[in-house]
């Protein structure tokens, strides 16, 4: 891990723990600026409030938290379909002559390295992506020569079937990585949730005189660790939570004893 992805991944830590253990000092300043203030006023209904707020909170982390792993999920049904179109793809190129058959396996084999080492290096994204794309191409300008030469031949249809499904599969596989996020407007509604609710925490604390620094600090890492979670799981090109490329490593074996 370089001394950058190091960083990028601290900050992603430190944003949402700054944005939970700052409210919770200003409302604790403000709660005991307040009982200075009016010793003699009783504020009975701050705690309930400031549950009521947690409550909320804890809600919207778990239906945020819901969306980022449903993504997750859905990454991987597309990589596991990816890989079937792949290995579909190899076996029907042995229906198509020469030198479309060999030039497909070669594509696909290429196609295949080049994705196993998707998941666990992000540095030369867009090179990839970019010489994914050129394959893909390459394999559907085959198809459509193969079509002019016979329109009629089940075996170029099927080549052609199976190139169709693979250029489908990529889109997916990749919108749903790296385009699909957790929708703006549910962060927005959930810093602004999370910055009121440690607010009422911390004043609760502050009126009452019992709050800590280190309760702050132990409250503050606990949200921060979920929401960092949340996040994660959101952006995989961040590596920390990577989705495992075993299905197209298993696909670039048999590919390499098939050679």
């Amino acid at each position: 891990m370089t001394i950058v992805n190091f960083l990028e991944k601290a900050i992603l830590f430190l944003i949402p723990f700054i944005a939970v253990l700052a409210p919770i000092l200003i409302g604790q300043r403000y709660g005991i600026y307040r009982r200075k203030r009016t010793p003699d006023r009783k504020d009975t209904q701050v705690g309930s409030v400031a549950g009521a707020a947690l409550g909320l909170l804890g809600f919207m982390l778990a239906f945020t938290f819901q969306i980022a792993a449903n993504r997750f999920e859905a990454r991987k049904e597309k990589l596991v379909e990816e890989v079937t179109n792949l290995r579909k793809t190899y076996l029907r190129s042995g229906l198509v002559p020469e030198p479309y058959r060999s030039n497909t396996k070669k594509l696909i084999v290429e196609y295949v390295d080049m994705a196993a080492g998707f998941g666990s290096d992000y540095s030369k994204l867009n090179h990839a992506l970019s010489r994914s794309q050129q394959i893909l191409d390459t394999l559907w300008r085959y198809a459509e020569a193969l079509s002019e030469q016979d329109r009629s031949s089940e075996a170029y249809a099927l080549y052609t079937s199976s190139v169709n499904d693979l250029v489908d599969a990529h889109n997916q596989r990749i919108t749903f990585a790296l385009e699909y996020r957790i929708p703006v407007a549910i962060l927005w509604v959930l810093f602004i949730i999370e910055f009121l609710s440690m607010f009422a925490f911390g004043y609760q604390f502050g009126i009452s005189g019992k709050g800590s620094y280190r309760l702050n600090l132990l409250l503050a890492t606990i949200f921060a660790v979920v929401m960092f979670l949340i996040f994660a799981l959101d952006r995989p090109e961040t590596g920390l939570t990577p989705l495992s490329q075993k299905p197209m490593q298993s696909l670039q074996q048999q590919l390499q004893e098939h050679k």
